[in-house]
Protein backbone atom coordinates (compact mmCIF):
# COMPACT_ATOMS: atom_id res chain seq x y z
CA UNK A 1 0.00 0.00 0.00
CA UNK A 2 0.95 3.45 -0.42
CA UNK A 3 -0.80 6.20 1.61
CA UNK A 4 -0.80 10.21 1.13
CA UNK A 5 -2.15 12.14 3.60
CA UNK A 6 -4.14 15.59 2.43
CA UNK A 7 -6.78 15.67 4.77
CA UNK A 8 -8.07 19.21 3.95
CA UNK A 9 -10.78 20.63 1.77
CA UNK A 10 -11.62 21.22 -2.26
CA UNK A 11 -8.62 23.34 -3.43
CA UNK A 12 -6.07 21.51 -1.65
CA UNK A 13 -6.89 18.11 -3.14
CA UNK A 14 -6.71 20.08 -6.67
CA UNK A 15 -3.41 21.42 -5.86
CA UNK A 16 -2.05 17.71 -5.34
CA UNK A 17 -3.43 16.40 -7.93
CA UNK A 18 -0.19 16.73 -10.11
CA UNK A 19 1.52 14.93 -7.17
CA UNK A 20 -1.01 11.76 -6.85
CA UNK A 21 -0.68 10.96 -10.47
CA UNK A 22 2.98 10.73 -9.95
CA UNK A 23 2.50 8.48 -6.94
CA UNK A 24 0.41 6.44 -9.26
CA UNK A 25 2.62 6.56 -12.24
CA UNK A 26 5.22 5.18 -9.80
CA UNK A 27 3.69 2.82 -7.77
CA UNK A 28 1.55 1.06 -10.58
CA UNK A 29 1.35 -2.19 -8.83
CA UNK A 30 0.51 -0.94 -5.70
CA UNK A 31 -2.78 0.01 -3.61
CA UNK A 32 -2.49 4.04 -3.87
CA UNK A 33 -4.82 4.67 -0.84
CA UNK A 34 -5.86 8.84 -0.29
CA UNK A 35 -6.49 9.54 3.96
CA UNK A 36 -8.65 12.96 3.08
CA UNK A 37 -12.14 13.98 4.49
CA UNK A 38 -14.96 11.44 3.30
CA UNK A 39 -17.32 14.20 1.53
CA UNK A 40 -14.72 14.77 -0.59
CA UNK A 41 -15.48 11.31 -2.15
CA UNK A 42 -17.05 12.88 -5.70
CA UNK A 43 -13.81 14.73 -6.08
CA UNK A 44 -11.47 11.78 -5.44
CA UNK A 45 -13.31 9.73 -8.06
CA UNK A 46 -12.77 12.72 -10.53
CA UNK A 47 -8.88 12.70 -9.77
CA UNK A 48 -8.55 8.72 -11.10
CA UNK A 49 -5.70 6.81 -9.74
CA UNK A 50 -6.58 6.40 -6.45
CA UNK A 51 -7.50 2.89 -5.27
CA UNK A 52 -9.65 3.74 -2.36
CA UNK A 53 -10.30 6.74 0.14
CA UNK A 54 -10.08 6.23 3.94
CA UNK A 55 -12.03 9.04 5.60
CA UNK A 56 -9.61 11.35 7.76
CA UNK A 57 -10.72 14.53 9.49
CA UNK A 58 -7.62 16.42 10.91
CA UNK A 59 -4.76 15.00 12.15
CA UNK A 60 -5.51 12.73 15.20
CA UNK A 61 -5.10 8.65 15.62
CA UNK A 62 -4.51 7.22 12.22
CA UNK A 63 -7.35 4.89 11.05
CA UNK A 64 -6.87 1.21 11.58
CA UNK A 65 -6.87 0.39 7.66
CA UNK A 66 -3.66 2.61 7.11
CA UNK A 67 -1.42 0.44 9.07
CA UNK A 68 1.87 -0.60 8.05
CA UNK A 69 2.08 0.78 4.30
CA UNK A 70 5.51 0.32 2.41
CA UNK A 71 5.43 4.05 1.74
CA UNK A 72 3.85 7.13 3.57
CA UNK A 73 3.83 10.15 1.31
CA UNK A 74 3.01 13.60 3.89
CA UNK A 75 0.89 15.76 1.25
CA UNK A 76 -0.68 17.51 3.78
CA UNK A 77 1.83 19.89 5.60
CA UNK A 78 5.10 20.72 6.77
CA UNK A 79 5.36 18.93 10.53
CA UNK A 80 5.59 18.06 12.96
CA UNK A 81 1.94 17.00 13.58
CA UNK A 82 1.14 15.49 10.40
CA UNK A 83 4.53 13.86 10.23
CA UNK A 84 4.13 11.93 13.56
CA UNK A 85 0.07 10.53 12.22
CA UNK A 86 2.13 8.84 9.09
CA UNK A 87 5.29 7.54 11.33
CA UNK A 88 2.20 6.26 13.72
CA UNK A 89 0.84 4.05 10.94
CA UNK A 90 4.62 1.94 10.78
CA UNK A 91 5.29 2.95 7.20
CA UNK A 92 8.63 1.14 5.36
CA UNK A 93 9.44 4.76 4.18
CA UNK A 94 8.57 8.55 4.94
CA UNK A 95 8.63 10.80 2.38
CA UNK A 96 8.09 14.15 3.72
CA UNK A 97 9.66 17.84 4.01
CA UNK A 98 12.06 17.52 6.71
CA UNK A 99 10.97 18.44 9.75
CA UNK A 100 13.55 17.85 13.24
CA UNK A 101 10.30 18.94 15.43
CA UNK A 102 9.22 15.39 14.25
CA UNK A 103 12.42 13.56 14.69
CA UNK A 104 12.47 13.56 10.54
CA UNK A 105 15.50 14.70 8.89
CA UNK A 106 15.25 13.26 5.46
CA UNK A 107 13.67 14.85 2.77
CA UNK A 108 13.95 18.47 1.46
CA UNK A 109 13.73 21.90 3.24
CA UNK A 110 10.17 23.49 3.23
CA UNK A 111 10.02 27.03 1.42
CA UNK A 112 6.89 29.31 2.31
CA UNK A 113 7.52 31.23 -0.92
CA UNK A 114 5.90 28.42 -3.20
CA UNK A 115 3.34 27.60 -5.60
CA UNK A 116 1.27 24.66 -4.26
CA UNK A 117 1.18 22.53 -6.73
CA UNK A 118 5.11 23.09 -6.53
CA UNK A 119 5.36 22.27 -3.26
CA UNK A 120 4.19 18.84 -3.97
CA UNK A 121 6.15 17.65 -7.39
CA UNK A 122 9.29 19.12 -5.97
CA UNK A 123 9.15 16.74 -2.59
CA UNK A 124 8.08 13.79 -5.11
CA UNK A 125 10.78 15.12 -7.16
CA UNK A 126 13.48 14.94 -4.48
CA UNK A 127 13.15 11.32 -3.75
CA UNK A 128 13.20 10.70 -7.51
CA UNK A 129 9.40 10.73 -8.33
CA UNK A 130 8.98 12.84 -11.34
CA UNK A 131 5.63 14.75 -11.43
CA UNK A 132 3.94 16.53 -14.14
CA UNK A 133 2.92 20.34 -12.57
CA UNK A 134 0.45 20.64 -15.60
CA UNK A 135 -0.99 17.63 -15.18
CA UNK A 136 -4.18 19.23 -13.73
CA UNK A 137 -6.69 18.39 -15.66
CA UNK A 138 -10.48 16.46 -13.19
CA UNK A 139 -11.90 13.67 -15.18
CA UNK A 140 -15.98 15.54 -16.42
CA UNK A 141 -18.35 14.23 -14.43
CA UNK A 142 -21.73 13.19 -16.02
CA UNK A 143 -23.82 16.06 -16.32
CA UNK A 144 -26.18 14.32 -14.30
CA UNK A 145 -29.38 17.47 -15.13
CA UNK A 146 -26.89 19.99 -14.53
CA UNK A 147 -27.40 22.74 -17.62
CA UNK A 148 -24.63 24.20 -19.00
CA UNK A 149 -23.36 27.51 -20.52
CA UNK A 150 -23.99 28.84 -16.84
CA UNK A 151 -21.92 31.65 -14.98
CA UNK A 152 -21.15 30.29 -11.74
CA UNK A 153 -20.49 32.94 -9.55
CA UNK A 154 -18.96 32.23 -6.25
CA UNK A 155 -18.86 34.59 -3.09
CA UNK A 156 -18.23 33.09 -0.26
CA UNK A 157 -15.55 31.64 1.26
CA UNK A 158 -14.92 29.99 4.65
CA UNK A 159 -11.98 32.98 5.51
CA UNK A 160 -13.87 35.63 5.56
CA UNK A 161 -10.85 38.51 4.34
CA UNK A 162 -10.88 36.10 1.26
CA UNK A 163 -14.83 37.44 0.58
CA UNK A 164 -15.01 40.13 -2.15
CA UNK A 165 -17.59 42.44 -0.98
CA UNK A 166 -21.40 41.20 -1.46
CA UNK A 167 -22.06 44.44 -3.43
CA UNK A 168 -19.98 43.86 -5.65
CA UNK A 169 -20.56 40.79 -6.44
CA UNK A 170 -24.53 41.97 -7.16
CA UNK A 171 -23.12 44.92 -9.65
CA UNK A 172 -21.26 42.08 -11.19
CA UNK A 173 -23.78 39.79 -11.50
CA UNK A 174 -26.19 42.61 -12.58
CA UNK A 175 -23.85 43.57 -15.83
CA UNK A 176 -23.17 40.12 -16.79
CA UNK A 177 -26.96 39.24 -17.20
CA UNK A 178 -27.51 42.24 -19.13
CA UNK A 179 -24.87 40.57 -20.80
CA UNK A 180 -26.71 37.73 -21.59
CA UNK A 181 -24.94 35.53 -19.32
CA UNK A 182 -27.14 32.75 -17.18
CA UNK A 183 -25.93 34.18 -13.95
CA UNK A 184 -26.31 31.18 -10.86
CA UNK A 185 -24.92 32.10 -6.99
CA UNK A 186 -23.51 28.71 -5.52
CA UNK A 187 -21.91 28.27 -2.11
CA UNK A 188 -22.41 26.30 1.18
CA UNK A 189 -25.68 26.28 2.93
CA UNK A 190 -24.36 28.61 5.13
CA UNK A 191 -23.61 31.20 2.33
CA UNK A 192 -27.64 31.04 1.29
CA UNK A 193 -28.30 34.32 2.98
CA UNK A 194 -25.54 36.26 1.09
CA UNK A 195 -25.91 34.49 -2.01
CA UNK A 196 -29.75 35.42 -1.86
CA UNK A 197 -29.21 38.98 -0.81
CA UNK A 198 -26.55 39.10 -4.23
CA UNK A 199 -29.51 37.72 -6.30
CA UNK A 200 -32.35 40.02 -5.08
CA UNK A 201 -29.77 42.95 -5.67
CA UNK A 202 -28.59 41.93 -8.58
CA UNK A 203 -32.22 41.22 -10.25
CA UNK A 204 -31.65 37.47 -10.44
CA UNK A 205 -34.51 34.90 -10.03
CA UNK A 206 -34.80 32.77 -7.70
CA UNK A 207 -33.84 29.63 -9.15
CA UNK A 208 -30.52 31.45 -9.68
CA UNK A 209 -29.66 30.67 -6.26
CA UNK A 210 -28.24 27.42 -5.85
CA UNK A 211 -25.98 27.98 -2.63
CA UNK A 212 -26.82 24.92 -0.15
CA UNK A 213 -28.24 23.00 -2.83
CA UNK A 214 -25.53 21.35 -4.56
CA UNK A 215 -23.71 18.34 -3.30
CA UNK A 216 -19.53 18.44 -4.21
CA UNK A 217 -20.38 16.23 -7.30
CA UNK A 218 -23.01 18.62 -8.59
CA UNK A 219 -20.67 21.88 -7.75
CA UNK A 220 -18.20 19.71 -9.91
CA UNK A 221 -20.26 19.15 -12.63
CA UNK A 222 -21.76 22.99 -12.97
CA UNK A 223 -18.36 24.12 -12.89
CA UNK A 224 -17.34 21.62 -15.62
CA UNK A 225 -19.87 22.20 -17.97
CA UNK A 226 -20.06 26.27 -17.25
CA UNK A 227 -19.68 29.53 -19.97
CA UNK A 228 -17.57 30.84 -16.63
CA UNK A 229 -16.63 31.12 -13.00
CA UNK A 230 -15.65 34.29 -10.51
CA UNK A 231 -14.72 33.56 -7.12
CA UNK A 232 -12.59 34.25 -4.58
CA UNK A 233 -9.13 32.45 -3.78
CA UNK A 234 -11.27 29.28 -3.09
CA UNK A 235 -11.99 25.12 -3.97
CA UNK A 236 -14.66 26.65 -6.83
CA UNK A 237 -11.51 28.07 -8.59
CA UNK A 238 -9.56 24.98 -8.44
CA UNK A 239 -12.44 23.14 -9.94
CA UNK A 240 -12.44 25.56 -12.90
CA UNK A 241 -8.67 25.32 -13.47
CA UNK A 242 -8.86 21.57 -13.37
CA UNK A 243 -11.59 21.67 -15.77
CA UNK A 244 -10.54 24.75 -18.04
CA UNK A 245 -13.73 26.52 -17.35
CA UNK A 246 -12.91 30.05 -18.23
CA UNK A 247 -12.43 31.80 -14.86
CA UNK A 248 -11.96 34.98 -12.78
CA UNK A 249 -10.41 34.52 -9.73
CA UNK A 250 -10.11 37.47 -6.93
CA UNK A 251 -7.24 37.03 -4.64
CA UNK A 252 -6.82 39.17 -1.23
CA UNK A 253 -4.34 38.28 1.81
CA UNK A 254 -2.68 35.50 -0.27
CA UNK A 255 -0.96 36.48 -3.61
CA UNK A 256 -2.04 34.45 -7.04
CA UNK A 257 1.94 33.15 -6.59
CA UNK A 258 1.08 30.99 -4.03
CA UNK A 259 -2.10 29.48 -5.18
CA UNK A 260 -3.37 30.82 -8.86
CA UNK A 261 -4.33 28.84 -11.69
CA UNK A 262 -1.26 28.25 -14.08
CA UNK A 263 0.04 31.70 -15.35
CA UNK A 264 0.42 30.23 -18.89
CA UNK A 265 -3.60 29.58 -19.95
CA UNK A 266 -4.94 32.86 -20.66
CA UNK A 267 -8.54 31.17 -20.16
CA UNK A 268 -7.78 31.94 -16.73
CA UNK A 269 -7.51 35.15 -14.74
CA UNK A 270 -5.93 36.04 -11.13
CA UNK A 271 -6.78 39.57 -9.99
CA UNK A 272 -4.95 40.80 -7.00
CA UNK A 273 -4.42 43.97 -5.71
CA UNK A 274 -0.88 43.82 -4.96
CA UNK A 275 0.93 43.78 -1.54
CA UNK A 276 1.42 48.18 -1.70
CA UNK A 277 1.03 49.83 1.40
CA UNK A 278 -2.40 49.24 2.59
CA UNK A 279 -4.35 51.28 4.96
CA UNK A 280 -4.84 49.90 8.34
CA UNK A 281 -7.05 47.13 8.59
CA UNK A 282 -8.86 46.35 11.60
CA UNK A 283 -9.46 42.57 10.24
CA UNK A 284 -13.40 42.67 9.55
CA UNK A 285 -14.48 41.65 6.50
CA UNK A 286 -12.39 41.75 2.65
CA UNK A 287 -8.83 41.82 3.25
CA UNK A 288 -7.36 45.44 1.33
CA UNK A 289 -5.53 43.99 -1.13
CA UNK A 290 -9.24 41.92 -2.36
CA UNK A 291 -11.20 45.35 -1.20
CA UNK A 292 -9.03 47.20 -3.93
CA UNK A 293 -10.46 44.88 -7.32
CA UNK A 294 -12.82 46.74 -8.54
CA UNK A 295 -15.89 45.83 -10.52
CA UNK A 296 -14.95 47.51 -13.77
CA UNK A 297 -11.43 45.21 -13.40
CA UNK A 298 -13.40 41.79 -12.84
CA UNK A 299 -15.97 43.15 -15.82
CA UNK A 300 -12.71 43.60 -18.16
CA UNK A 301 -10.75 40.10 -17.29
CA UNK A 302 -14.26 38.20 -17.93
CA UNK A 303 -13.52 40.01 -21.24
CA UNK A 304 -10.30 38.94 -21.48
CA UNK A 305 -10.79 35.15 -20.76
CA UNK A 306 -13.93 34.83 -23.13
CA UNK A 307 -11.66 36.61 -25.99
CA UNK A 308 -8.77 34.25 -25.02
CA UNK A 309 -11.25 30.97 -25.49
CA UNK A 310 -12.81 32.41 -28.77
CA UNK A 311 -9.16 33.10 -30.10
CA UNK A 312 -8.01 28.96 -29.48
CA UNK A 313 -11.17 28.27 -31.31
CA UNK A 314 -12.16 26.30 -28.26
CA UNK A 315 -15.90 26.23 -27.06
CA UNK A 316 -16.80 27.14 -23.91
CA UNK A 317 -18.86 24.37 -21.83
Amino acid sequence: MILALRALGVGDLATAVPALRALRAAHPDRELVLAAPGWLAPLVDLVGGVDRLVPTDGLGRPDPALRTPRVAVNLHGRGPESHRMLTATRPGRLLAYASPEAGHHDGPGWRDDEHEVDRWCRLLGWYGIPADRTDLELRRPPPGGAPGGLTVLHPGSKIPAKRWPSGRFAALARELAARGHRVVLTGSPDERVTAQRIADAAGLPADAVLAGRTDLGRLAALVAYARLVVSGDTGVAHLATGYRTPSVVLFGPVPPALWGPPADRPRHRALWAGAGDWPWWDGVGSHPTLAGIGVDDVVTAVDEVERAVRGSGAVAA
